[in-house]
């Protein structure tokens, strides 16, 4: 059973930039090269919302209206871990951050990122964005 978890987060001034990271064990080794990841966000009250997708090679990303040149995603297989850098943050940008699992398909981080698609969870970092 894939387990992942995230760490990185905590409390930056806005301006300020976080890397987090999602480290996926329980499986065996390599094969996160199987998974598409993706990274989503919520805040208490609203629903979980897409951030960024990673395809299975590292090949191919995507990124919501609301991040796009402010944050990267990236991946490594060989190390099963993958890692969300954000950059030039902002309040809005308050929320607790998940990663997330599926199995691979050529549709992934090409449409709307959607958390009904993904079988595996973390249970989130929290990141705050405040002077």
């Amino acid at each position: 059973q894939m387990r992942l978890m995230e760490s990185g987060g905590g409390l930056v001034q806005p301006g300020g930039s976080l890397r987090l990271s999602c480290a996926a064990s329980g499986i065996s080794e390599h094969i996160l090269k199987y998974y598409t990841i993706a990274w989503f966000r919520q805040v208490p009250g609203k629903e979980r919302e897409g951030v960024s997708c990673i395809k299975h090679t590292g090949d191919l990303t995507s990124y919501s209206d609301s991040v796009k040149g402010r944050f990267a995603i990236s991946r490594d297989n060989s190390a099963n871990s993958a890692w969300l850098q954000m950059n030039n943050l902002e309040p809005e940008d308050t929320a607790t951050y998940y990663c997330a699992a599926k199995p691979f398909q050529d549709s992934d981080c090409i449409k709307r990122t959607d958390a009904r698609d993904f079988q595996h969870w973390g249970q989130g970092t929290q990141v705050t964005i405040s002077p």
